[in-house]
């Protein structure tokens, strides 16, 4: 009976580190990094490197072998690299890490890149997106939305070189927006649009009409005294034509975007205040006034969990790129066990889910999307939604 359940046993370890990683391969799985490994991003570049190899301690194989290179300073370098690694047999590589490098990577055959930038668009047909892409963050949006039934969402964007990438997400996710404004992120004329989409000049001269109304009326006077002093403890009559909001901007041009709202006596406190993939920043924490505030993110504890582990190995923090690379690599250890890796045009099309610390990865067509988690800001708590 003790020999059966020990079999039993060892069985069920096998099959579960079989979901998780896989059979062992005797083809040693070659991959390569793009990485900046010189200037001023050598830091990021490093702490990639020290995730990847992070990966493969928890994945407790010998088969799989990374190659480094330097992506420099211009996409020149990274095409260089990207030739030495092919040299060297690699047929899979993670990185370039920024859009900029992956310029000339198309002159590189049967190689196949994960960068970790967000962009999906203009990408050479043999890199794939493999960053938090605004689709993902989307979609878990467009989940919010359709779980809070709100039916008349407006969208803001800055007027930066990503609006035609936000464009392109909204078509493919299927958010349903009731306008799509375009804003210059320069103070004045920012503050000129948000007027214009509060009708903000008109709901003021509604107030100043309506107590304009009530003092020349013939109602008691003490009645009229209560009315007007009431009146003009408001800012604005009348209502908007929203009843949410999505602001794809980051960093201290949001909080100048939700201020200006907040000018336009518009309230998260009445209003669905969305915007993007924050990455858990903590100065919005203390920004009481500009909340309740939702995003999408990645999953908290996760990134938590991967960072004290980074912490206790390394003795730093590592970048929040470098959780990605970390799953990258169980991703394509998983990959290798399902399919030839040396069949690049075939091996990202095929329809296929990865549950990595970062969240699930879906792989479709040569796309990669992120499940994301969704999360509210209320009151200086974080709270996660979904």
């Amino acid at each position: 009976m003790f020999k059966i359940l020990k079999i039993i046993l060892i069985s069920t370890t096998i099959i579960l580190f079989t979901l998780e990683f896989g059979y062992t391969n005797e083809k040693k799985i070659k991959i390569g990094l793009l990485v900046p490994m010189s200037g001023e991003k050598n830091e990021l570049g490093q702490s990639i490197i020290k995730s990847t190899k992070l990966a493969l301690k928890d994945i407790g194989t010998n088969d799989i072998e990374i190659y480094p290179k330097d992506t420099g300073q211009d996409p020149n370098q990274t095409l260089q690299s990207a030739i030495d690694l092919k040299r060297l047999g690699v047929e899979i590589v993670i990185g370039p890490v920024f859009f900029k490098n992956v310029k000339y990577l198309n002159e590189v055959d049967d190689i196949i890149f994960l960068s970790l930038t967000n962009k999906t668009e203009s990408l050479p047909s043999n890199v794939i997106s493999s960053g938090v892409n605004s689709i993902s963050q989307l979609n878990a949006i467009k989940k919010f939305t359709e779980l809070n039934e709100l039916k008349k969402t407006i969208l803001l964007t800055p007027d930066l070189n990503y609006k035609e990438e936000i464009k392109r997400a909204i078509k493919k996710s299927k958010l349903k927006i009731s306008k799509h404004y375009i804003y210059n992120i320069e103070p004045t004329k920012l503050t000129q649009r948000i007027e214009e989409i509060t009708n903000y000049k008109i709901r003021k001269q509604n107030l100043a009409d309506e107590i304009k109304r009530i003092e020349l009326s013939d109602i008691d006077e003490e009645i009229k005294k209560r009315k007007v002093e009431k009146l003009n403890r408001k800012y604005t009559i009348g209502n908007v034509s929203f009843d949410s909001l999505i602001i794809s901007d980051f960093d201290e041009s949001l909080k100048s975007v939700i201020t200006s709202f907040l000018y336009t006596d518009v309230s998260p406190k009445d209003k669905y205040f969305i915007t993007l993939n924050q990455w858990f920043d903590e100065s919005l924490l203390s920004e009481k006034n500009i909340q309740p505030l939702y995003y999408p993110s990645i999953n908290k504890e996760n990134l938590e969990s991967f960072e004290n582990k980074f912490t206790e190995s390394y003795n730093e923090k590592p970048n929040h790129l470098s959780l990605l690379s970390y799953d990258l690599i169980g991703l394509i250890y998983y990959l290798s066990l399902k399919t030839d890796l040396s069949d690049t045009q075939q091996l990202f099309k095929k329809e296929n889910s990865f549950k990595g610390k970062i969240g699930v990865f879906d792989i479709k067509n040569n796309q990669i999307n992120h499940r994301l988690n969704f999360y509210q800001i209320h009151n200086g708590d974080l709270k996660k939604i979904f």
